[in-house]
C-alpha cells in the first residue's frame, strides 16, 4: 500500500500545513498575567499624576497579586520560558520600582527642596538593581540562600508595599505627619537598601504551618481577604508591619541553618533526612 504523501514512519511531520507552528495557549497565559501586572503598574502612575491616591495604591496591590500568581500559573501549565522571566522582571521594575517612586514623589517628596526627586530615583534604581542581580543569577546553581528557601534581600513586591506604608498610614488615620518628607525620605531610602541588601529573608518554602494549625491559618487568610474589602488601608498597614517583624526572624533562621550546615560538615551531627510534610499533610 502506498504511503500517503507527507507521512514519515507512519506519523505526521511536526509542521504540516501550519500544524505545530506558533506557541500554545499554556505558554501565553502566564505571560498575559505578567502583562496585566505591568499595565496595573502603569495605571498606578496615571492615578498618581491625578492625585487619586487610593486608586494608585490599589493598582500596585493588584499588580502584586498578579505577580504572585503568574509564576505559579507558568509552573502549573509547564509554560516556563526565558522570555517570561525577562518580562516578569521588566514588569516588576515598573510596577514595584518606578510606580511607587513616582507616587511617593508626587504625594510627599516633591515638597523637599532640591533633593526630593533624588530620593524617589534611589528607590526605583535599587529595585532595578535587585532585579538585574536576580536575572544575572538565574542560571547559577550554587546559591546557598535560594537552596535553603530564603530570598536575598526584600523581594520587589514586598519592598514596594513597605515603601508605601506611610500612604497606608495616612489613608487609615488622616495623620498629616505621615506625609512629611522628613519621614518619607529616610523611609524610602531604607526600603531601597532592603531590596539590594544581602540580608536573608524568608521565602515561601521556609514558611511552614503546623498541621494542627492549618485550618486556622486558612480561616485567618480568608478573614484577612474579607477585611481588605471593608478596611483595606489598616489591613495593608498591618501586613507591612508583620512583614517587617519577619525580617529579623528570617535573618535568625538563616543563621541557624548556617550553623547546622557547619556542624554537618564537621561531622558533629548527622545530616537531617529530607522532609515530606508537603506530600503527607495535604487537605
Amino acid at each position: 500500500m502506498k504511503r500517503p504523501q507527507g507521512l514519515r514512519g507512519g506519523r505526521f511531520p511536526v509542521r504540516s500545513r501550519g500544524i505545530g507552528r506558533g506557541i500554545t495557549l499554556r505558554q501565553v497565559a502566564p505571560n498575559a498575567v505578567t502583562a496585566m501586572a505591568l499595565c496595573f503598574g502603569l495605571t498606578a502612575m496615571r492615578y498618581g499624576m491625578s492625585a487619586e491616591w487610593e486608586k494608585a495604591v490599589l493598582a500596585i496591590v493588584l499588580a502584586a497579586v498578579l505577580d504572585g500568581i503568574d509564576g505559579r500559573i507558568a509552573r502549573l501549565l509547564h509554560g516556563e520560558s526565558r522570555f517570561g522571566a525577562e518580562l516578569d522582571s521588566l514588569s516588576d521594575v515598573i510596577a514595584f520600582g518606578v510606580s511607587p517612586a513616582i507616587i511617593l514623589y508626587l504625594w510627599s517628596l516633591q515638597a523637599m527642596p532640591r533633593f526630593g526627586w533624588i530620593g524617589a530615583l534611589g528607590l526605583a534604581l535599587c529595585c532595578a538593581l535587585r532585579l538585574a542581580r536576580f536575572n544575572a543569577q538565574i542560571d547559577v546553581a550554587d546559591q546557598p540562600l535560594k537552596l535553603a528557601g530564603f530570598n536575598m534581600g526584600v523581594p520587589a513586591p514586598a519592598g514596594a508595599g513597605i515603601a508605601l506604608m506611610p500612604i497606608f498610614l495616612w489613608l487609615s488615620t488622616g495623620w498629616e505627619l505621615a506625609r512629611d518628607w522628613r519621614i518619607v525620605l529616610p523611609w524610602a531610602i531604607g526600603c531601597a537598601f532592603l531590596m539590594v541588601s544581602n540580608l536573608p529573608t524568608l521565602g515561601w518554602k521556609r514558611m511552614r504551618v503546623p498541621p494542627s494549625l492549618r485550618l486556622l491559618a486558612i480561616g485567618a487568610a480568608g478573614m484577612v481577604a474579607a477585611l481588605l474589602f471593608t478596611a483595606p488601608w489598616p489591613v495593608l498597614l498591618g501586613l507591612g508591619i508583620a512583614y517587617l517583624v519577619m525580617v529579623p526572624v528570617g535573618w535568625a533562621s538563616y543563621a541557624r541553618v548556617t550553623r547546622l550546615r557547619a556542624r554537618v560538615r564537621d561531622g558533629s551531627v548527622q545530616r537531617p533526612e529530607p522532609s515530606d510534610d508537603d506530600e503527607q499533610h495535604r487537605l
